[in-house]
């Protein structure tokens, strides 16, 4: 989806912007309990990126750090009970002209995504996503201003708003899930690439002064990334060739922290494929090789990097939806 900051409208495909909704519709509502006047408030979340934004290569003067110092966690809302309905938060909006690969009921063009931004709901503690479909040339009067939630939990569950710009892509499956003649011959051709490529010098994987062990995988993610940037630039399935990173529609599930796990239907049995995938970084420096040509000589640059400003479970949360038909429940995966 290429997400990058901009003010997209509401009739456009987006990430953080404003929905299509319909003027006579209830915008949707958490009614679960949990707290939720605790966090942050959803107006200091924007005020503190904007402060950090503006302040990109230089100190903060004291006039910037004094509006930061209110924008901390607390319990900002304490009038909220519990079981207080809550406007969820706009994350995503996809039009199907843009998006060719995005498939939902029958007739339907156009896809609401939100969520309630705290982590609190359900076995697993998480967000509680929500989907809507609709047909957009069914919606007349546009509802403004949009609800919004007061306080969120965590910083990282509120996106930016974002303009899209969608690739398609071709993807392969996941490696660990290929059958184990084709993870050989993957393997073989990976080798002999590295040896096309081997001059005796750079970071040797199985040196014992390179076995080091790594608090988090943010650590891991950069150490790869050195120890690429150190060798001459080389391909691998994985990393260029099998599952792109970043905000995507469609494609293969990446089990890169866990082992594979079945996301089956619970109501009818069937697989379901990724339909939305939310990352916390567009690209990890680890490979080029999905970085559109506009942003390489910015692949650094925090824009390109995180522009959606979103981080949940270590990194990715998947959205799938029943392939069978798609009024099924949606069910989320993390990794």
């Amino acid at each position: 989806m290429h997400p990058r900051p901009g003010t997209p409208k509401a009739d456009e495909s987006s990430v953080g912007g404003p929905l299509l909704w319909p003027a006579d519709e209830a915008w949707p509502v958490c009614t679960a309990v949990h707290p939720r006047g605790k966090g942050h408030r959803l107006s200091d979340v924007r005020l503190g990126r904007r402060v950090h934004d503006e302040a990109r290569g230089r100190a903060l003067t004291p006039q910037e750090l004094r509006l930061l110092e209110g924008t901390t966690r607390g319990r900002h809302a304490p009038e909220l009970r519990d079981d207080d309905p809550v406007p969820l938060l706009a994350v995503a909006q996809l039009r199907t002209r843009d998006v060719p690969d995005l498939v939902g009921p029958e007739g339907h063009d156009l896809l609401q995504v939100l969520w309630c931004p705290f982590e609190a709901h359900g076995p697993h503690r998480t967000i509680d996503v929500r989907l809507v479909w609709r047909r957009s040339a069914d919606v007349g009067a546009v509802l403004a201003p949009q609800p919004e939630p007061q306080v969120v939990g965590r910083e990282e569950c509120v996106p930016n708003a974002c303009v899209v710009h969608p690739e398609q892509v071709v993807e392969y499956e996941y490696l660990g899930l290929l059958d184990e003649e084709l993870q050989d011959a993957i393997d073989a051709w990976e080798e002999s690439l590295d040896d096309d490529d081997d001059d005796g010098e750079g970071y040797d994987a199985g040196d014992s002064d390179a076995l080091v062990s790594y608090a988090t995988y943010e650590e891991y993610e950069a150490s790869m990334a050195a120890a690429r940037a150190a060798e001459p630039e080389t391909v691998d399935y994985m990393s260029d060739l099998s599952i792109a990173p970043g905000w995507k529609v469609g494609g293969f599930a990446s089990w890169h922290l866990t082992d594979p796990a079945p996301v089956d239907c619970a109501s009818c049995g069937s697989p379901m494929p990724p339909l939305l995938t939310v990352a916390g970084v567009e690209c990890d420096g680890a490979s080029h090789s999905w970085i559109p040509v506009e942003d390489r000589d910015a692949a650094d640059d925090p824009r390109v990097i995180d522009p959606v400003g979103v981080r949940l479970g270590r990194g990715l949360l998947r959205v799938h939806t029943c392939p069978a038909d798609p009024d099924h429940p949606h069910r989320l995966s993390f990794q």
